[in-house]
């Protein structure tokens, strides 16, 4: 992936997240501060592209959106993965939160991107060591957009840069200080289906090589419907296409049913799997604007055997 992908990936992601807490009430995630990491510049440029991928997309009802702010809010609830983006964060950091009741001073997020836990959650970072972990011109992006802003990097901070394709994530994670001795707690969102299934499984092997027993993993993935085009919702079906138009093709899909005996496989136990429809029940009911779960998508609870 190219470094003008990796910005433009980071910060849309940051863009979702920081619509959502302007306009969204009640909030799934309260991000406040994603909106912040991007300039007034960049903000009119993304709602520009949803307002011209809303017209590709469905013409009729872009023609029926009285102006460019109802159809930017049209994009992000109804086509773009907003609602998976702020599910999944809400539930990482709800286990991160009972874990650390049992113990855990360390958290790793695996492929940060534009993440704001350090200063959104300080409640909770305050009291960990906390690796953010990604490709190594993401990190260098972000490092420099958070330089230009002028936020303090507080102390228990590591960015931990990495290129998984060259370099051991376990030795990475040494080298800035991880103590393979201490209970963790691991965040891994959104990357698993831009893996081959056999490189996200070594990923987690690792994992639970270098985390002592007892240490917990949340992850998200998608199951092997999203990838058949008649079986996949139509939102995931032009998720999709988007992506291969843009150079970052999702590649695996799992099976719901196999992910137990794959984790053991990967020294881990499965602790919980949430369904679309159980994200949707625990998340999105009694909501008014919209937001639903995102089809095909599934969390996973784990810990290291």
């Amino acid at each position: 992936m190219e470094v003008s992908q990796i910005k433009r990936s980071a910060l849309m992601s940051a863009f979702l997240r920081g619509h959502h807490a302007a306009h969204d009430h009640p909030a799934i995630l309260r991000d406040e501060w994603a909106r912040k990491l991007l300039s007034e510049e960049e903000l009119a440029a993304f709602e520009a592209t949803m307002e011209k991928a809303l017209e590709a997309a469905m013409p009729d009802q872009a023609a029926a959106m009285p102006d460019r702010a109802a159809a930017v809010a049209c994009m992000v609830r109804d086509y773009f993965p907003t609602s998976l983006f702020l599910s999944r964060a809400k539930y990482a950091e709800q286990m991160l939160e009972q874990a650390m009741s049992r113990g855990v001073k360390q958290y790793v997020i695996l492929g940060a991107g534009m993440d704001t836990f350090l200063w959104r959650r300080k409640d909770l970072a305050d009291r960990l060591d906390v690796f953010e972990v990604d490709h190594p011109a993401t990190q260098a992006f972000k490092q420099e957009r958070l330089a230009g802003l002028g936020w303090r990097i507080p102390q228990n901070a590591r960015f931990v840069p990495v290129d998984l394709t060259r370099q051991r994530l376990d030795e990475a994670l040494r080298a800035a200080g991880f103590d393979s001795g201490a209970p963790s707690f691991v965040s891994w969102l959104g990357v698993i289906h831009y893996l081959p299934q056999d490189d996200a499984f070594a990923t987690l092997r690792m994992i639970a090589g270098i985390c002592p027993e007892g240490s917990e993993i949340v992850f998200d993935y998608w199951d092997t419907e999203a990838f058949l085009p008649d079986r996949a919702a139509y939102r995931v079906n032009w998720m999709q296409e988007m992506l291969r138009y843009a150079g970052e093709p999702m590649l695996t899909g799992l099976d719901p049913a196999a992910i137990a005996g794959q984790l053991r496989e990967s020294g881990l136990h499965l602790r919980e799997q949430l369904s679309p429809e159980a994200i949707q029940e625990r998340y999105f009911m009694n909501r008014s604007d919209g937001y639903y779960a995102y089809e095909h998508a599934y969390f996973v609870h784990a810990a290291v055997l």
